[in-house]
């Protein structure tokens, strides 16, 4: 690992301040799950790492007529939120299934959504890919199991890596981000993410001196909600796919408002508009469920060893809606 100089600012403002305007050259530390790894992976070499640890301001989670979480606050605290858990189960399941309990008592909301991706090429430090300065994308040719399977445009081929995205954009939830003399705007998370194809670009829209300081979710009535992730294990994994869904449903059981949003399939959280599209104005069952499902698989080109991934959408997006009207989950039976 490459030394570097520890900051251990008291508020965002000042840790703001001590982060320079080319990505690179200082790195902040929420939970370092991540930046740790990718140190010692020297993918990662800051000459300034920045601390969040003391900033107050960055944890916790506050609700009235919306829910507004702090990026600082852990994966462990979201899931085991009383209201959390009532208002958005899917938030809270995706939290719990994050890692291992050390990962969740110190990976953030923060960090979730801002970490690099998981390519294992990209981790290597001998393999200098697009996202390090190089001319080519080793995945697209390679070991591509665990790569996207929406690929149109994109030279890289990575997954976004965040579990907690697809479920906050599903919310409509948005980012309040803090830039330089204290300037903040508010982003929606579904305009937050980016498909990197340079060492210059990042998973996310964020500018180098610029970070997250919190997300909110507006309440809303009657709002059904779930998250289904399939995986090789239950426990310290990331998922092959995830499905967030996310709508409104009437007196009749019919869905309005539908949003349906996949993970770990495409360098961004991908919006299934074709699947929500198929399930508005219509009740969950089986049949309209797995519709959807189909629906949302569409437009994918697998590359040559994750054609196995178009099945797993459908699947995940039929549970998903499923469980989000609390039928019963046969599959776990």
């Amino acid at each position: 690992m490459k030394n570097f100089v520890y900051y251990r600012p008291g508020t965002a403002d000042q840790a703001v301040g001590l982060l320079d305007a080319k990505w690179g050259s200082s790195e902040l530390l929420a939970g370092g799950t991540d930046l740790h790894d990718l140190q010692k992976e020297y993918v990662a070499q800051p000459e300034k790492v920045i601390s969040l640890s003391a900033i107050k301001e960055l944890s916790g989670i506050k609700t009235g007529n919306e829910v507004t979480i702090g990026a600082g606050t852990t994966l462990a605290e979201i899931a085991e939120h009383p209201e959390l858990r009532k208002l958005f189960p899917a938030l809270t399941t995706a939290a719990g299934d994050i890692g291992g309990p050390q990962i969740r008592n110190m990976g953030t909301l923060g960090g979730n959504l801002c970490q690099r991706n998981r390519c294992w090429y990209f981790r290597d430090e001998q393999v200098v890919c697009l996202l390090k300065g190089g001319k080519k994308c080793y995945a697209t040719d390679g070991e591509n199991r665990y790569h996207a399977i929406f690929t149109q445009g994109h030279p890289c081929v990575i997954v976004n890596p965040s579990t907690l995205a697809p479920v906050l954009i599903a919310l409509g939830a948005t980012a309040e981000i803090l830039g330089p003399q204290g300037k903040k705007r508010t982003l929606e998370l579904a305009k937050f993410f980016f498909a990197p194809k340079t060492a210059e670009e990042r998973e996310h829209i964020l500018a180098p001196n610029e970070l997250v300081l919190s997300v909110t979710i507006p309440k809303t009535a009657l709002l059904m909600n779930a998250s289904y992730e399939v995986r090789h294990k239950q426990s310290y994994d990331w998922p092959l796919v995830q499905a967030a869904v996310a709508g409104i449903a009437d007196r009749n059981g019919s869905l309005h408002n539908v949003k349906i949003v996949l993970g770990h399939v495409a360098p961004t959280p991908h919006v299934a508009d074709t699947a929500a599209k198929a399930m508005e104005g219509k009740a969950v069952s089986e049949e309209t469920a797995a519709a959807a499902g189909k629906a949302a698989a569409e437009g994918a080109r697998p590359l040559a060893q994750n054609g196995y991934k178009v099945k797993l959408i459908e699947v995940a997006v039929k549970r998903a809606l499923l469980t989000a009207v609390g039928q019963k989950k046969y599959w776990e039976v």
